[in-house]
């Protein structure tokens, strides 16, 4: 890792907020390290710093990266209320740290409420904002947050030429769109399909899944704007797991509103013993994770990494509900309702198709090198303007 004295004249701080962001981002983050006219720098905020999601930030300093500042933004209550409270509390936090780190550029990725902070703070302080996985439609309040943080920010990775094309469409300039793919896509190339059996025995809680057998891998997230539905949508959810009975990896939801209703379900429903299958699991390092994700029979659920990742692997996917409609699909996925019958339906169908052919809508798995290259060499600026209206040329990239 680069010190201070060492570094060139280009810092990048890249802004991780929930141990998703990290997987996608661990690819450019070594990439901007390994880049001669590049400086890493890390800001963890979000749930990557607190206990009850196992501490992420600790898998990245495991991996060798250095982490400037942490920063605790989260109020309890996982409520609509809690979240907009966060991201102002996030805004001023935000703020502070990058004042003390003096970033050149600040890259954040996705749609997270806490990357909207992030991204708020560092316009509002003049500082220039690359932005991964912009144009893209979804579900739930992520949809509106990701196109804010594409109004705020200055230049842009989008994962898919259509997402591209939005981001067109929304006024952005076609010369500050750096490259086109998704770096989890290099992630899911080198990850492969290794898992740490041992690791897996000693975490988690509930049944003992044999990775030499068939597994299903679910995760199911809190759709904001169905807030108050949460509880009843993971009974259903659990139901449909229930019928197809075959041992499931089931990976705690994250911080969103509703999180809580949809953790109690689930405490319930293992804690009484009604499912002999299934095992939690709080966090997965991100080679973990995706080595999980390519040798499962199905994953089902509602997470984006069954759109982008597992479409890289193949991996059979069964999407449930409304948090990621509107996302580009692959073959291997399909979307139902949250509904027993449906959900049920739709993973055994999946199961007797087998994998599907790997797809690169997301990624060719080459991205992070491009973007530690044109991270080097565009040109940083502040003010935006619309592209369909006229601009005094000093203030274009």
């Amino acid at each position: 890792m680069k010190t201070l004295a060492e570094a060139p004249a280009r810092s990048v701080c890249v802004v991780l907020v929930d141990r998703a962001n990290y997987g996608r981002l661990r690819p450019v983050m070594a990439a901007i390290e390994a880049h001669p006219r590049l400086a890493l720098r890390v800001i963890a905020a979000g749930s990557m710093v607190l206990d009850r999601f196992d501490h992420p930030v600790g898998v990245v300093r495991r991996d060798g990266f250095g982490v400037d500042e942490e920063i605790y933004l989260e109020l309890e209550g996982s409520t609509p209320t809690s979240m907009a409270k966060s991201v102002g509390i996030g805004t001023i936090e935000f703020a502070s740290a990058f004042q003390r780190v003096a970033p050149d550029l600040v890259l954040v990725i996705g749609d997270r409420y806490e990357a909207l902070a992030a991204t708020v703070a560092a316009a509002y302080t003049n500082r220039c904002v690359v932005h991964v996985q912009g144009g893209e439609v979804s579900g739930s309040i992520d949809e509106s947050t990701r196109h804010a943080i594409t109004k705020f920010a200055h230049f842009h990775v989008p994962s898919t030429e259509r997402a591209r094309d939005y981001l067109l469409r929304l006024g952005e300039r076609e010369e500050t769109v750096l490259t086109v793919g998704c770096p989890s896509s290099d992630l899911a190339r080198t990850a492969g399909a290794d898992v740490d059996l041992a690791w897996l025995r000693g975490h988690g809680a509930g049944a003992t899944i044999d990775m030499a057998r068939p597994f299903l891998l679910a995760i199911f997230h809190p759709t904001t704007t169905a807030y108050g539905s949460d509880a009843d949508h993971m009974r259903e959810f659990l139901l449909a797991l229930d019928d197809v009975a075959m041992p499931t990896l089931l990976l705690w939801p994250n911080i969103d509103a509703g999180a809580d209703h949809i953790s109690k379900v689930i405490r319930v429903h293992r804690d009484r013993g009604a499912a002999p299958y299934l095992r939690t699991l709080i966090n997965l390092p991100p080679d973990q994770y995706l080595g999980l994700l390519a040798r499962a029979a199905c994953a089902v659920g509602n997470s984006s990494s069954f759109v982008r990742d597992a479409s890289f692997y193949g991996t059979p996917v069964v999407i449930v509900g409304d948090r990621q409609r509107g996302r580009e699909l692959s073959d291997h996925a399909v979307t139902v309702p949250v509904e027993r019958a449906a959900i049920r339906a739709a993973v055994r169908d999946r199961l007797e198709h087998g994998a599907y052919p790997p797809s690169t809508l997301y990624g060719d798995g080459f991205v992070s090198e491009r973007l530690a290259d044109a991270l080097a060499t565009l040109t940083p600026y502040v003010q935006k303007r619309l592209a369909y209206v006229e601009h005094p040329t000093e203030v274009a990239p």
